[in-house]
């Protein structure tokens, strides 16, 4: 079952869903919008092994934009902090991303019970695009369990920005 904005709202209020910043106008139908954060990751090795560690670099998009190239793609952060004990939370494009061609996540689209931090974003261009810091990117919805909940404590737990894959670490 997922919530309604209403009660996406309602549960922020009793703080079983947290979201830094919460602003009501950002609530659709059935999930609260998510903003473009200033933090850009590239990976730098030219094949990525989930073994090992890979190099990455980290950047700022300019005031002015960061044009994203076709076929491109760049870990970002949210600049929210997002996260529930009570409820699952699953990122999703918002309708007017999709439509310029950019994926937000490219399979990793569920949220553990129990993780707090920023959402990194797996960004794929289908086209050249230009990425803002505070664009309206992606939505989260918060879906409810159904069985015990067991918290997350994993290794992207209070993530503060992109993070890169962290497979060399195992489960």
């Amino acid at each position: 079952m997922i919530l309604t904005g209403n009660e996406i709202a309602r549960e922020v209020s009793l703080r079983r869903i947290k979201i830094s910043g919460f602003n009501p106008a950002r609530l659709s139908t059935n999930s609260y919008d998510l903003s473009l954060g200033s933090t850009l990751l590239k990976y730098t090795e030219d094949v990525l092994d989930p073994r090992v560690e890979n190099s990455y670099s980290t950047f700022q998009i300019e005031p002015d934009g960061y044009r994203m190239r076709k076929n491109d793609f760049l870990l970002a952060e949210s600049r929210e902090y997002v996260g529930s004990d009570h409820y699952v939370p699953i990122i999703h494009a918002k309708s007017g991303t999709a439509r310029l061609g950019l994926f937000v996540h490219v399979t990793a689209d569920l949220i553990d019970i129990g993780s707090y931090g920023k959402i990194t974003f797996q960004l794929y261009s289908t086209l050249p695009v230009m990425l803002r810091p505070d664009w309206l990117i992606a939505q989260v919805s918060f879906w409810v369990p159904k069985g015990d909940i067991e918290l997350y404590d994993g290794k992207y737990n209070g993530s503060e920005g992109p993070v890169a894959s962290r497979a060399y670490l195992g489960k």
